[in-house]
């Protein structure tokens, strides 16, 4: 969504997209809303809750985050709660997590 955004990386993104490979738990839509600039970017925000498929985020998920933030500290790494709560989300439901974010190569290897 942002205008000066990594070319590699939106065309991943509406590549998923276009295919219905696509989707997202709450705490990304939430980020996206809460970077929103404009019409133009809310209506895309508002056709993507449309298109897209949620992934819960559940007890189990938040129960694997913690554990994730756990074998981060013991790393003496520091990774964002949000990109923990991502990455646990994804692992519990069995999809890759496409960003251009060194967190999660990182988590990767956790």
């Amino acid at each position: 969504m942002r205008r000066v955004a990594d070319l590699g990386v939106r065309e991943r993104v509406e590549h998923l997209l276009a295919a219905g490979l696509a989707a997202w738990c709450p705490i990304v839509r939430l980020e996206l809303w809460r970077g929103v600039r404009g019409e133009g970017e809310r209506a895309a925000l508002l056709d993507y809750e449309q298109r897209i498929p949620e992934l819960s985020i559940n007890d189990e998920v938040w129960q694997a985050a913690c554990k994730l933030a756990d074998r981060c500290r013991k790393a003496g790494k520091r990774v964002p709660t949000n990109d923990l709560l991502i990455s646990a989300c994804a692992r519990h439901h069995g999809v890759e997590v496409e960003a251009a974010d060194t967190h999660f190569d990182f988590l990767k290897t956790l």
